[in-house]
């Protein structure tokens, strides 16, 4: 599942949303007791199509805890939406979203509620939780939603590719990366790519800003989180060098040019990353950087495929960093207005905490799931190819960028510059970076 499609204008109507059904009052000072009137609870999220089926699922448990609330899951709905029924003062009673960018205006603007009040009012323990997860479901110090499973993105490799070409095991630096990756690379007689051995295109599937920047552990944010640091952190400047020598040496033959060129035509011929012509399920990619939730699509569409997954690479300096990757995924919570919040809060904990519900989830749709018990269940379905994504989102240096006010704006900004970077339609790296930073530093004193 691709977790942060988001469309920036989202938030243009986000400003209202603090008005929105009007003042927040909290919680009431105790929980629902005894018998109680039957209520509907109202469940907008973004699922779609056999995901929507398989999490329709879970409502069946949290009827049978609770026989006087029923879910009514409505699927396919965005953060547009949602935002839209919030300020008509019309929101669902709990929303869920793939949205992680947004988490920072979510928070700020009060679009979703601050679940402080229900969690201390409650004693909930917020340590069901691995801390990773706690990072990037808060912002502005607001607990504005909790994690509802989790991505975490790795390397994908053709097992029989690299068995032909007599690789043995998958590359852990960027310097073996590159090795390997001109060895599986095939050229048609014209010169143009037929079978990449991975595409480091920005833009490509999985492969942008963020997921690349947090190999380099690039920092988006000064440590007040006030301004951007992208003209400052370094790791800016050797991410984006390395890419351009990246594309020079695997498919230039050393001339960045050329090699630009040749990928920027292969990448306009990309499959569908949702449908079984995914470049890395037809044998047009030999690696692709992705997350976990493919191992589900390729059992259901090639289950023939003979592959592995592994961390994805890092910079040869931070080799002792080999096993980190990016994390973070779907995020659920209570919208300001809701209807029914005390019956909202009840579902919020179970869908965050029941573990059979989480561990159903991870074992269909193939997302990680984001308690500890879950994790270190039994009934978890691990493959060897899953397996891979637990060990990557429990790691030390596994992390989300940090959050902003501005939600996707900074990584819009930033891709469209490196759009711009590793096609050759600029040279200017420190002047590029610098105009992104002022950028950025525009939209966070307009939000």
């Amino acid at each position: 599942m691709k977790r942060w499609l988001i469309v920036v204008a989202t938030f243009a109507l986000v400003a209202a949303a603090c008005t929105a059904g009007g003042e927040d009052e909290g919680p009431a000072e105790t929980a629902p007791t005894g018998p109680q009137e039957p209520v509907t609870l109202e469940m907008w999220g973004a699922w779609t199509g056999r995901e929507l089926r398989q999490f329709n699922q879970i409502f069946d448990g949290f009827t049978e805890e609770h026989p006087n609330i029923t879910v009514n899951s409505t699927g396919g709905v965005g953060d547009r939406q949602i935002i839209q029924a919030i300020n008509a003062g019309e929101p669902p009673d709990v929303v869920l979203s793939f949205s992680l960018d947004n988490i920072g205006q979510f928070c700020t603007s009060g679009a979703w509620q601050d679940l402080t009040p229900f969690i201390e009012r409650d004693e909930f323990d917020l340590g069901q939780f691995p801390d990773a997860a706690l990072s990037y479901t808060s912002f502005g110090g607001s607990q504005c939603a909790f994690p509802f499973l989790t991505d975490a993105y790795g390397l994908y490799y053709n097992v029989d590719m690299f068995d032909e070409a007599g690789i043995a095991e998958p590359p852990r630096t960027l310097s073996e990366l590159a090795d390997v990756a001109r060895e599986l690379t095939v050229f048609a007689p014209d010169g143009s790519i037929e079978r990449a051995g991975i595409v480091m295109s920005i833009g490509y599937y999985e492969t942008n800003v963020a997921t690349v920047s947090t190999l380099f552990d690039a920092q988006w944010y000064s440590e007040d989180g006030t301004e951007s640091a992208i003209d400052d952190d370094p790791a800016w400047v050797t991410m984006f060098e390395w890419q351009r020598e990246f594309i020079a040496d695997v498919y230039g033959e050393g001339d960045f040019e050329t090699g630009a060129a040749r990928l920027e035509e292969f990448v306009a011929g990309q499959g569908d990353e949702f449908s079984s012509a995914n470049d890395f399920q037809t044998g047009r990619a030999a690696m692709n950087m992705d997350g976990e939730w493919r191992t589900a699509f390729i059992a259901d569409e090639v289950p023939d495929l003979n592959y592995g997954t592994a961390p994805f690479p890092v910079p040869d300096d931070r080799a002792d960093s080999y096993g980190m990757g990016q994390i973070g995924g779907t995020i659920i919570g209570i919208p300001r207005g809701s209807p029914n919040t005390e019956e909202a809060w009840l579902l919020l904990q179970y869908m965050a905490t029941n573990t059979d519900t989480l561990v159903y989830m991870a074992n269909n749709v193939r997302n990680v799931p984001t308690t500890v018990e879950a994790l270190e269940s039994p009934e978890l379905d691990v493959t060897p190819q899953f397996e891979t994504f637990l060990q990557i989102f429990q790691h030390p240096e596994s992390h989300y960028k940090q959050h902003s006010p501005i939600g996707s704006a900074d990584q819009t900004t930033l891709a469209d510059f490196a759009a711009r970077w590793q096609t050759g339609r600029t040279d200017d790296l420190e002047g590029g970076l610098a105009q992104v930073a002022q950028q950025i530093d525009d939209q966070l004193a307009q939000a």
